[in-house]
């Protein structure tokens, strides 16, 4: 029996998933490479090619350096003071700025390139400790390319290498060197072709002639500047070949003994660079790797475009990929994705537009847009983008809005801030501070100002107090210097006036009698129990209750801002990918104008204000809301009320047929009113029921 054919549901349904795709290139590992080979063999040469074809860092000891002195940082001054001192720089910091580089954002995207790990230099790391680093690496190397060469070729090419003693460019052998020149050019001659009149000949050979003589004027011009190195030397080159052979050579087998052999790539030292690069080439197109995705600028415009969707179509045309393939929209719209990253929404500008992996995106900043170029995959990666939670919401009572802050909360793994419990407590407990420290100044104040004045009065007294007569019974010491043993005398009159008669050595020896008493020791002690004080602190207390910071909105909106630092920094992790900032509702905050403004001004911004308001008949939904929330206690008041009203209402009831009885009496006795007043209270009924 033939089974049955399996059918597909969407026999046309394209299986390609972009948002698959996208997502798997931007967790993937980049591309790395490490370059092996004897001193002098090439590598550093072969290192800058692939950098250049493949958009991977070149990450050499120095590079970095130049790369570092040139910044304004405090390792880039500290770097440049070294070297301009003519300080070597120690071999224990450069491994650790290549290590710091290794973990930069633009290698995690871009991959890196090595040629100096491990190095012959032991004095900081073993031969042993840097293989074991290479092997430690956080991204490890994906193809190793190892460059062969004999060390008689090695030597002998090395040995014959000059350096221009003012540009520094290095020639080989074949390129400063007249015979071998000649016998190049020698070996370039071809046989003349039949064909050929005599007169071509000559001209090509008076060409080639030509084109000798300028080389060889050039070569001998440059011969003048040239100069050999000392690590040039054929004896230097032989030894350093040799402690390769017996440091590294051994423990650089072990690595590429373990390694992929698929991505092991050996090459012929004594090819030339082109050749080399070219072999490195034609060996990576054949094998699963891809080159990193470079964040291309695309062009910007000379006025300012509010419409994005013309911004967007101006751009899509712009550098396409292929014709008629346009650059697409993200899902980031014109928001940052940098600026969302950290937490905040911020537009992009028309001129800060880039694409990449086929999409575009607009940056807020020249600074987003450098931390964009550098790595552009921790601001793409899922759950981006998601908004930072920065919200407000605001309501009347029974609206729903607390209910609406709580299930907000769950679902973006943020926390609510309710205003009313969080901050107003503290501003209240502020508040309690500043009322305790300003009673504790007032109190500081009205001593020091009791005590100034009761010894004003002392003095008064004792100047009014003292007989004219008596001019020397009355001197006072004034002015006493305890490192001399002179004293001046001075006699107050009662009118106040002081008068002087100089200084006197000796003097407490003479007029031991005449030494005055301390004012402060005779007048009474004067603390917060004093009675003027208390008078003072009681005004105070009086004032203290509506005292309040000069301006209380700026310590409402200093105090939120510490509860939602709080808040961020405990909930940072709420989720993998979360952004840097963000994560908090805040509920029951106030509507005043004053206090929002005061929260611009800190930079307290929400992303998002959700209103709650019932504008339909009147609210109802929100009194009906309200009555089922507290019906007992309103059915109850209202059942009050209804008795009241019955209860008056009866009264007014009796009072009428009290009245009409009282008419009917009258008339019936003939006009004479003869009932008395407890008559009439007699006839009320006792504790009427309104039921």
């Amino acid at each position: 029996m033939a089974s049955a054919e399996k059918t597909e549901e969407y026999p046309f349904a394209d299986i390609f998933n972009e948002d698959e795709t996208e997502r798997s290139f931007l967790l993937s590992k980049p591309t790395c490479f490490v370059i092996f080979g004897k001193p002098g063999s090439g590598k550093t040469t072969l290192a800058r090619n692939i950098a250049q074809a493949w958009k991977c860092i070149r990450v050499e000891a120095l590079s970095v350096l130049e790369e570092i002195t040139a910044t304004e940082t405090e390792m880039g001054t500290t770097l440049q003071s070294m070297l301009v001192g003519g300080h070597s720089i120690p071999d224990e910091l450069v491994m650790k700025l290549i290590l710091e580089k290794l973990k930069s954002p633009e290698v995690s995207h871009f991959g890196y390139i090595i040629t100096e790990i491990p190095t012959l230099t032991q004095d900081n790391l073993t031969t042993l400790n840097q293989v074991e680093l290479v092997k430690n690496l956080e991204l490890q190397p994906d193809v190793i390319i190892n460059i062969k060469c004999g060390d008689y070729d090695l030597c002998q090419r090395i040995s014959g290498q000059r350096q221009h003693s003012s540009t520094g460019y290095i020639y080989s052998r074949e390129q400063w060197d007249p015979e071998i020149i000649e016998s190049r050019r020698r070996r370039k001659k071809e046989p003349p072709k039949d064909g050929k009149s005599e007169e071509e000949e000559e001209e090509e050979e008076q060409e080639e002639e030509e084109a000798l003589i300028a080389e060889m004027q050039m070569v001998a011009e440059m011969l003048q500047h040239l100069v050999q190195r000392p690590e040039d030397y054929l004896e230097n080159i032989e030894n350093t070949v040799k402690l390769y052979k017996e440091e590294l050579l051994d423990a650089l087998e072990e690595i590429m003994a373990e390694h992929n052999p698929q991505y092991l790539i050996e090459l012929d030292g004594n090819k030339s660079p082109e050749d080399l690069f070219t072999t490195v080439i034609e060996r990576l197109k054949y094998l699963n790797l891809r080159r990193a995705a470079i964040v291309t600028k695309l062009q910007s415009t000379e006025e300012e475009v509010t419409d994005i969707e013309e911004l967007f179509r101006t751009l899509s045309a712009y550098k396409l990929i292929a014709p008629r393939y346009r650059w697409q929209r993200s899902r980031w719209g014109r928001s940052c994705p940098v600026a969302l990253k950290d937490g905040n929404i911020y537009s992009g500008s028309a001129d800060l537009c880039v694409s990449f992996l086929g999409k575009m995106y607009c940056l807020s900043s020249e600074e987003t847009l450098k931390v964009f170029s550098l790595n552009p995959r921790p601001c793409l990666l899922p759950p981006m983008p998601i908004p930072p939670c920065k919200i407000f919401i605001f309501g009347p009572r029974s609206s729903g809005r607390t209910t609406l802050c709580n299930l907000m909360a769950e679902h973006f793994k943020a926390k609510v801030v309710d205003y009313a419990e969080v901050v107003q407590p503290r501003f209240d407990e502020a508040r309690e501070t500043l009322i305790k420290d300003t009673i504790k100044e007032v109190t500081n104040t009205a001593i020091k100002n009791v005590k100034e004045r009761l010894l004003m009065e002392l003095r008064s007294k004792k100047q009014a107090t003292a007989p004219s007569s008596q001019k020397y019974s009355s001197l006072d010491i004034l002015d006493e210097d305890k490192t001399r043993s002179d004293y001046t005398l001075v006699d107050v009159d009662r009118d106040g006036k002081e008068n002087i008669y100089g200084s006197y050595p000796g003097m407490p020896l003479l007029f031991t009698f005449l030494t005055p008493v301390s004012t402060e020791d005779s007048i009474e002690e004067v603390n917060e129990t004093h009675p003027e004080v208390l008078f003072m602190i009681e005004d105070t207390l009086r004032q203290a209750k509506d005292l309040n910071f000069e301006q209380p909105f700026e310590k409402h909106t200093e105090l939120l801002e510490e509860v939602i630092k709080e808040v961020t920094e405990d909930n940072k992790n709420r989720f993998p990918g979360a952004p840097k900032y963000g994560g908090w509702i805040v509920d029951n905050c106030p509507t005043i104008r004053d206090l929002w403004t005061a929260f611009i001004d800190k930079g307290i911004v929400p992303d998002l204000v959700i209103s709650l308001t019932d504008g339909e008949n009147n609210g109802k939904c929100f009194l009906n809301r309200m009555y089922l929330r507290n019906k007992s206690e309103i059915d109850a008041k209202v059942l009050e009320r209804l008795f009241e009203e019955l209860q008056a209402k009866k009264r007014e009831e009796e009072e009428i047929r009290v009245e009409k009885e009282l008419h009917l009496d009258q008339q019936a006795t003939g006009g004479e009113l003869s009932v008395t007043l407890s008559e009439v209270e007699q006839r009320r009924p006792q504790n009427p029921q309104p039921w």
